[in-house]
């Protein structure tokens, strides 16, 4: 269930919230769908279905709470620097409820390091350019994340079941 992000909250319950919000939305968009619907491609040449951005978005969590903000050491997910596109390409034989599974577990743990962060605070770890972005920053940056995946995942399933709305 999607909860609508405060009017007048202050910063942090603010971008929480948002980001929380955009969380549930792809939540929804998947909701009520058979692993295969979740496979479903977009259109070729594209690799996109609602699995694989489920997939995506798990090693996004990952990548910028735990091992860029909070410092951990840990592979991705879901791809491999030999095959960088897998979150998307390797999709036969992933079961559905295993990665939606991974995706909460990554949330659960994204907001515990969110909350125990100062918003002001550094990423321990930089990103491939050597940055370190504030954790203000990364919260913002997973709204953007979500948000534009969402649109997808709107299309994705009007394709599936022709499944409209927010």
């Amino acid at each position: 269930m999607r909860i609508d992000p405060p009017l007048a909250g202050d910063e942090r319950a603010t971008l929480a919230s948002f980001l929380d919000y955009h969380r549930d939305t792809l939540a929804m968009k998947c909701e009520g769908l058979t692993g295969d619907q979740l496979r479903l491609r977009a259109v070729e040449p594209s690799s996109l279905s609602l699995l694989g951005l489920v997939r995506h978005l798990a090693d996004v969590e990952r990548a910028w709470f735990r091992i860029r903000l909070n410092g951990e050491d840990l592979p991705p997910i879901f791809f491999t620097d030999a095959a960088p596109d897998d979150d998307f390409d390797a999709l036969d034989t992933a079961p559905a409820e295993e990665v939606f599974a991974t995706w909460k577990a990554e949330i659960e743990l994204a907001r515990k390091i969110s909350a125990e962060t100062d918003l002001d605070a550094l990423m321990k770890r930089p990103n491939r350019a050597g940055e370190h972005m504030s954790h203000r920053w990364i919260l913002v940056h997973m709204i953007e994340e979500y948000a534009r995946h969402n649109g997808h995942a709107d299309l994705l399933r009007e394709r599936i079941d022709g499944a409209t709305g927010e």
